[in-house]
């Protein structure tokens, strides 16, 4: 039976197939963290006179066996279970009997999925942020390795002013600390607590929604108990904007390496072990790493949308077309996860070409340092302006390759210290460690 179902009540085959979806499968995802929150549950019951103490010992006793059984991979839904909730809940009066079924008072089915849903996507959030890390780190190192590596810096798609490859890579390092930002709000906001808000109308049971926060590791709660079941959605929308926002700078960087590696740019080449060739062309070799990066991230750039979309119209209260948000949202994870350990990969083994303004070609990128020159020599500005660009028109414009960029954020100084100082900020503010000891000493 159902959680939900009557006695002599069933439903056609064909209403459960459309209902059920693709749950059974994304619950999957969600079986560690429903174990987690039935040992606070169960430990908040106790506390409160609703489970013996015996009875908690040998509920605790079968929820780590079941939580081993999902570490080692063998964990399964039934045929004929509808979701994860069930599932655990079946497991465990199979083995206990009528103290299996004690688990689930004082609790619906809307606050157990949403409590799963919030552990996982902190647990998630926690897994990108990191990986996010490493690919900054690999940013800042070669930041520092090619500080001295001109580049050919563009507006409009024409060259404008000297820039270097340590700039280039720093610029990507930097704009991950503000995409660490907006992971940690979203980190944030899935770190509080929807438990004991049941259908969203709370319980006559004395629950003690603060034990299962401590116990969960939660930096706090939802408290207006019809709050935290609006909160579904709002949940997966918030991860899924920092995605996307973290997918537009991967997406930008891996258009630049794309454009960076064609002949015509030529400023940095992928090794073979990079790159795919042509069924017709025996030349080819194909920046396909990039271009899948550039356009699995702009997919993701759309998923906030989605998540609108469903969520369209919705009056308070649960609605089953939310149910569709774990769709959305679990396999965004996986992917962005893929993405940032093929940046991390591409970035390492990019190789970057020296000596590049040294073309006569990019004689102009140097005009703005011409221009200087004279205001130095105490020319007026707009006066040094007009008379470079006369040197231009006429042909006697001579470049001067003698850069003395140093101000902080330039050429000369790309401040990667500064940066990794920024980055650091952010990490202290997410509280993993606090998290970690609160699920180590709920699972020993």
């Amino acid at each position: 039976m159902k959680l939900w179902q009557k006695e002599g009540v069933s439903t056609s085959e064909k209403i459960e197939k459309f209902t059920v979806g693709r749950d059974r499968e994304m619950d999957l995802y969600l079986a560690p963290f429903d174990v987690l929150g039935n040992l606070a549950h169960a430990r908040m019951l106790a506390s409160v006179n609703l489970l013996e103490q015996a009875e908690l010992v040998d509920l605790e006793r079968e929820l780590k066996v079941i939580y081993a059984q999902v570490q080692a991979g063998n964990f399964e839904i039934e045929d004929g279970i509808e979701d994860v909730h069930s599932q655990v809940e079946l497991m465990l009066t199979r083995t206990l009997g009528d103290v299996g079924k004690k688990i689930h008072s004082g609790r619906s089915r809307n606050d157990q999925v949403l409590v799963d849903l919030k552990l996982f996507t902190r647990d998630r959030l926690e897994l990108i942020t990191k990986e996010t890390k490493r690919v900054f780190d690999v940013l800042v190192q070669r930041s520092e390795q090619h500080k001295n590596d001109l580049l050919p810096g563009y507006t409009h798609l024409q060259i404008a002013m000297p820039s270097s490859f340590g700039l280039w890579f720093g610029a990507y390092a930097e704009s991950l600390t503000d995409d660490v930002a907006l992971l940690q709000t979203a980190y944030h906001f899935a770190n509080r607590n929807p438990l004991g808000s049941g259908a969203g109308y709370g319980s006559s049971f004395p629950l003690d929604r603060q034990l299962t926060t401590d116990l969960l590791g939660f930096e706090g709660l939802h408290y207006n108990v019809v709050y935290a079941q609006m909160s579904r959605g709002k949940t997966e929308w918030m991860a899924l904007t920092a995605i996307a926002n973290l997918a537009q700078t991967l997406s930008r960087l891996a258009m630049d390496v794309c454009l960076y590696n064609s002949q015509n740019f030529a400023f940095l080449t992928l090794p073979d072990a990079l790159t795919t060739g042509s069924s017709i062309m025996p030349h080819k070799k194909n920046p396909d790493v990039a271009e899948l990066l550039r356009g699995k991230t702009n997919r993701l750039k759309a998923l906030p949308m989605e998540v609108t979309l469903v969520l369209s119209n919705l009056p308070s209260g649960y609605h089953r077309d939310m149910q569709l948000l774990k769709e959305i949202l679990m396999p965004a994870i996986e992917e962005i996860l893929d993405c940032l350990d093929i940046t991390a990969y591409m970035l390492e083994n990019i190789q970057v070409k020296t000596d590049l303004l040294e073309d006569k070609k990019y004689d102009l990128l140097f005009s703005v340092e011409r221009v200087n020159e004279l205001v130095i020599e105490g020319v007026p500005f707009r006066d040094a302006y007009r008379q470079v660009g006369k040197e231009i028109g006429e042909g006697s414009y001579a470049a001067s390759r003698d850069l003395k960029h140093t101000h902080l954020g330039s050429i000369g100084n790309p401040a990667n210290e500064q940066i990794t100082a920024l980055m650091d900020a952010q990490l202290q503010g997410f509280g993993f460690e606090r998290v970690r000891t609160a699920l180590e000493a709920l699972i020993q």
